[in-house]
């Protein structure tokens, strides 16, 4: 059992705007579990564009451009008051990341002390009481980017698996996106599925998720990336800005919204579905509502987990039937590089932190 000390190295986020808004600290305090609560010594922790999205106020419905666009710097024309993913505004500081693997260090009331040790994988998404009621690890509540973290206990997930912590914490919050939006569309054996944002963390999770379940995958990739994209399970890479014909497939995977979504739509059979969990390339997008009805298709937003993803999830990995793609590792002092470096978009998979001893 890990002696928990009174403070530990943890990243505040203190407000929306650009890296200066990341405060580094190494005096933050660490928190008891509550009842019904764990705490966890953090192994590894990946980054996301919520991470980013929220910094720079993103999220805001004045925000009208693709993500990348304030990555550095934020968005001047955002609303505070509408900066969370919630549509609520944000509380600071708060330590962010949604992504967590690391071993169970203490327990609150009503958890058997038992769980003390566990090696565990945190889902990133913690249920409420309504099926769209949900507070998300590292938004509303404290996060991975910290030496400890605390969650109900429900949501830490024991694992058993040879793969390092590094590796672990590729999967949490792309995996289970990926995840979610097939278990929404229903991706069924032999069908035909279109991915795009295929060489991001959500986009090459999905690849790998699709191609387990037996569908044949064609994914949207710039071309310096299509060989890691072939390599997870496309059999098919296409470029972003390809065009198919209509009819030519039965789920399309979204990640990039923005100014392709229209051709995504005629690219769908009749009664096709269409799932989508970001907009990287841009939140507004124009749909022409004859092709929505007339192909009979079915629109899924997929943010809440389904409640058997994430188990599902822990399963694949145990069993071997899905593996990590690591782009990068960074010390968790170096979290404004390893943003700036997963802002370039170069990389095939997860960027992954590191917390200190």
């Amino acid at each position: 059992m890990d002696l928990v000390p009174a403070t530990m190295e943890a990243v505040l986020l203190t407000g929306n705007g650009g890296f200066d808004c990341l405060s580094h600290r190494t005096d933050v305090p660490v928190t008891k579990p509550g009842p019904g609560e764990v705490l966890i010594r953090v192994g590894a922790a990946g980054v996301n564009n919520t991470d980013i999205n929220t910094r720079t106020a993103w999220y805001s419905k004045a925000v009208t451009v693709a993500t990348e666009a304030g990555g550095g710097d934020g968005f001047a024309e955002a609303k505070t008051e509408d900066s969370g993913w919630t549509g609520a505004l944000p509380q600071f500081p708060r330590i962010q990341g949604a992504d967590a693997a690391g071993r169970i260090v203490a327990v609150g009331e009503g958890v058997a002390a038992a769980r003390i040790g566990e090696r565990v994988l945190v889902e990133p998404v913690f249920r409420g009481a309504g099926p769209f009621e949900a507070v998300y690890f590292g938004s509303e509540v404290d996060g991975a980017f910290a030496q400890y973290a605390r969650m109900p206990s429900a949501h830490a997930h024991r694992i058993e698996t040879p793969l390092s912590d590094i590796e672990l914490a590729s999967f949490p919050c792309a995996y289970s996106a990926a995840e979610n939006m097939l278990t929404r569309t229903a991706l069924a054996a032999g069908e035909r599925v279109l991915i795009t944002g295929a060489s991001g963390g959500v986009g090459s999770a999905a690849v790998q998720l699709a191609r387990r379940r037996g569908a044949e995958v064609t994914a949207l990739a710039s071309p310096e990336k299509a060989e890691g994209v072939r390599a997870l399970g496309a059999a098919h890479v296409a470029p972003r800005d390809a065009r198919f014909e209509s009819e030519s497939f039965d789920v399309v995977i979204d990640v990039a919204g923005g100014a392709g979504f229209p051709a995504l739509l005629d690219a769908l059979k009749r009664g096709g579905r269409y799932g989508v969990a970001g907009a990287i390339s841009g939140p507004i997008a124009e749909l022409d509502l004859r092709t929505l009805y007339l192909k009979d298709l079915t629109l899924y937003g997929c943010t809440i987990l389904e409640p058997q993803v994430f188990p599902n999830l822990v399963g694949y990995i145990e069993r071997g039937e899905i593996r990590p793609v690591v782009a990068a590792t960074w010390p968790l002092t170096h979290i404004v590089e390893a943003q700036r470096a997963f802002l370039t978009k170069q990389h095939v998979g997860k960027i992954v932190l590191i917390p200190g001893e």
